[in-house]
C-alpha cells in the first residue's frame, strides 16, 4: 500500500510549491514522509495486535456515527479520483499530441480503473513500485546539478515565519504523503503479507521505510527542481500540466518530457485503485457487515464510487479549476478535512488497552505520535481559509 500514495498529487504539489514559495517547504516533504510513516506504522500494529480501524471506530462510537464518518471521508476518495482521472487524461491526452481532449479520456480511465481493481491490481502496483525508483532517480539527477544555492536549501529543511504564508500548501503536502486510506487499508490488509505477531514489526517497518524513504526523497528532489529551474524561468505557478517537467527538459532534454508525462499517468492511476478500495472496505465495516475484496458488496460499493469520476470534466467545468487544480487542491481537501480525523482515530485506537493489550503506545511513542494529531488539527484549523477561497475562486 506504501507505493499508491506517490500519486500525480505528489508530483504536482511538490512542484507547485517549490515554484511558488522556493526551498521554504523542505522541512514540510521530509515531515510528511515521516509522519506517513509513523501513522502507517500505528496502523499496522493496531492490525496485528488489535482490529481494522473502522472497525474499532463503530465499536466506540456505534453504528451511526460509526457509518457517517465513513460516508463523510468517502468523499474525500472520490475528490481524489477526479483529480487523478483528470491527470490520466490530460496526460494521454498531451501524448496524443491533443488529438484528443483530456474529458473523454478521464471518462475512459474511469472505467479502465473500476475493471483493473476488481482483476488485477497486483500487475499495476508492481508496474508503480519500479515509477516509484525510476521516478526518484530521474529528479534526483535533475536536482543535483540544478544549481540549488546550498544554503537556502539547508535552510529550507527548518521550519521558519515564511512558511506562515503557505500553510495550504504544508497541508497539501502533509495530505498527499501521510494518505489516510492507507491507515485504513494497513489495519485491514496486514494478514495478507503473513504479518501477524509483533515478530512480524521489523519487517513491516523495513517496508514502510523503504517507500516513505524514496516517495520522500523524489519529493524533495521534485522540490528543489522546481525552485531551482522553473522560478529562474519566470514561472510563478504550474500553469499546465507539463510545467513540472520543464525542468527535466532543461536539464535532460525534450524526450525527459514523454518520460515525466508517463510517469504521471503510471501514478495517478496506481493511486485511484487503492483509494477507492478504502470506501468498499470502510463503509461495510461501519455499518456492521464483514467484507472481503472481491466480495458482492464490495465490488458494487468500488465500482459504483469510482465510477462518480466519470464526472472529473463536470466538476472541472463547474468550480472553473484545471486539471492542475484538482491534482493539487482536491488532495489538500483530505488533508485539511480527513486526515486530521483519521489521526484521532487512530491515536485513541492504539493507546486503547481493551483492544491493543499490551501492546498499546508508551510514552516515548505516544510523545512522537501525537505529533501527527497535533500538526494534522492545527494545519486544518489555519489552513481552512485559504483552502476555501482556492477551491470556490478558480484554483491557483
Amino acid at each position: 500500500m506504501v507505493a499508491s500514495y506517490f500519486g500525480s498529487g505528489s508530483v504536482f504539489i511538490a512542484s507547485q510549491a517549490g515554484v511558488m514559495h522556493g526551498y521554504t517547504l523542505l522541512w514540510a516533504a521530509v515531515g510528511a514522509a515521516l509522519l506517513g510513516f509513523m501513522a502507517q506504522d500505528m496502523s499496522a500494529r493496531l492490525g496485528i495486535h488489535g482490529t481494522s480501524l473502522m472497525a474499532f471506530t463503530r465499536e466506540k462510537l456505534g453504528r451511526p456515527l460509526a457509518i457517517t464518518i465513513a460516508l463523510f471521508l468517502s468523499i474525500g476518495c472520490i475528490a481524489w479520483t477526479l483529480g487523478l482521472v483528470a491527470a490520466v487524461g490530460a496526460g494521454l491526452s498531451f501524448l496524443l499530441g491533443g488529438v484528443v481532449g483530456w474529458q473523454p479520456i478521464a471518462v475512459l480511465t474511469t472505467f479502465a480503473a473500476i475493471g483493473i481493481g476488481l482483476l488485477r491490481y497486483d500487475t499495476v502496483e508492481n508496474m508503480m513500485i519500479a515509477m516509484m525508483f525510476s521516478l526518484m532517480v530521474i529528479f534526483v539527477i535533475v536536482a543535483l546539478p540544478s544549481g540549488a544555492d546550498p544554503s537556502s536549501v539547508t535552510t529550507g529543511f527548518v521550519p521558519g515565519t515564511d512558511s506562515l504564508g503557505a500553510l495550504a500548501m504544508v497541508a497539501g503536502l502533509l495530505g498527499t504523503t501521510a494518505l489516510w486510506p492507507n491507515f485504513f487499508l494497513e489495519s485491514i490488509l496486514v494478514d495478507t503479507k503473513g504479518w501477524t505477531d509483533e515478530s512480524d514489526l521489523p519487517e513491516v517497518r523495513r517496508d514502510l521505510a523503504i517507500g516513505y524513504a524514496v516517495g520522500g526523497i523524489t519529493m524533495v528532489a521534485i522540490l528543489i527542481g522546481a525552485a531551482a529551474l522553473l522560478r529562474p524561468m519566470g514561472y510563478t505557478e504550474l500553469e499546465s500540466f507539463i510545467t513540472p517537467g520543464q525542468a527535466l527538459v532543461d536539464v535532460l532534454g525534450t524526450w525527459a518530457m514523454v518520460l515525466f508525462v508517463g510517469g504521471v499517468i503510471v501514478a495517478a492511476f496506481n493511486s485511484i485503485i487503492p483509494i477507492m478500495w478504502t470506501p468498499a472496505y470502510i463503509i461495510p465495516q461501519a455499518a456492521g457487515y464483514p467484507v472481503q475484496k472481491g466480495d458482492r458488496l464490495f465490488n458494487t460499493i468500488f465500482a459504483g464510487l469510482t465510477g462518480i469520476g466519470v464526472f472529473s470534466p463536470l466538476v472541472s467545468w463547474w468550480l472553473n479549476l484545471s486539471v492542475v487544480d484538482m491534482v493539487i487542491l482536491f488532495p489538500m481537501y483530505n488533508g485539511i478535512f480527513a486526515l486530521p480525523v483519521v489521526a484521532i482515530l487512530l491515536f485513541w485506537a492504539v493507546n486503547d488497552r481493551e483492544t491493543m493489550g499490551e501492546y498499546t503506545n508508551s510514552k516515548a511513542v505516544n510523545a512522537v505520535n501525537s505529533l501527527l494529531v497535533l500538526l494534522a488539527v492545527i494545519l486544518a484549523i489555519l489552513s481552512i481559509q485559504d483552502f476555501a477561497k482556492l477551491i470556490t475562486g478558480g484554483g491557483f
